[in-house]
Parts: structure tokens; C-alpha cells; sequence
């Protein structure tokens, strides 16, 4: 039986992947050995991986995943309320779908959906 999914994600720097998803979005680092090129990242119920990729060109990454939460407009707050940024073209709001959504672009434009 499938019990999860931990999407891999490129980054072009550690320390900067680190900083935000640590330091901005609340997640801690996972494992017991620091790997140069490779990250994982948890928060809750969800973990990310990401893998080094030096030559990333941000404008080029089609990087996504779409976390789903329970309590969307706590989260959104919180993240205003650190001055994270939310993609432009990405505030909240409910969709014609019948979702309430938001989104924000890491550094290396890897787009995370939150949805509820």
C-alpha cells in the first residue's frame, strides 16, 4: 500500500534552500547525515527532498508540488505575517473548483501550491 509521497525538488544552492524553507517556512532539516548535494526537508505530515542542480536556470523550472493544509487562512497569515512573499499571481482565494488556494515560489522558482 502507498502510505506517502516526498517530491524531489531541484535547488541551486543548499545554504539558500535551507534558509527559506527553514527559516521562513517553518520546516526543519531530516536525517542523520548531511549529504553536499541532496536536502530533506519536514514539516507535519509532509516532507520535501531536494537535489542539487548548480546549473538551474529559475526561469526555466517547472518545479510544483500542492500541499494541501486544513487550515488555510492561519497558515496565509502567518506567512504575511513574516513577510514571506506570495506569487503574484498567487494570492488567496477560492477557486472556481471550489478550493481555497495560494501560492509562493521558492528561490529557485519551484512553485508550492497550498490548497484546502
Amino acid at each position: 500500500m502507498l502510505v506517502s509521497i516526498n517530491p524531489k525538488l531541484p535547488m541551486r544552492n543548499k545554504s539558500a534552500t535551507i534558509d527559506y524553507y527553514v527559516n521562513s517556512l517553518g520546516f526543519k532539516k531530516v536525517g542523520t547525515i548531511d549529504y553536499p548535494e541532496y536536502l530533506m526537508v519536514e514539516k507535519d505530515d509532509i516532507e520535501i527532498h531536494f537535489f542539487l542542480f548548480e546549473a538551474l536556470n529559475p526561469k526555466e523550472n517547472y518545479g510544483q508540488v500542492y500541499i494541501r493544509t486544513n487550515d488555510i487562512e492561519t497558515l496565509y497569515q502567518s506567512l504575511l505575517n513574516i513577510n514571506v512573499a506570495i506569487h503574484p499571481n498567487g494570492k488567496l482565494e477560492l477557486k472556481p473548483w471550489k478550493q481555497k488556494e495560494f501560492a509562493l515560489l521558492d528561490p529557485d522558482s519551484n512553485l508550492l501550491t497550498f490548497g484546502e
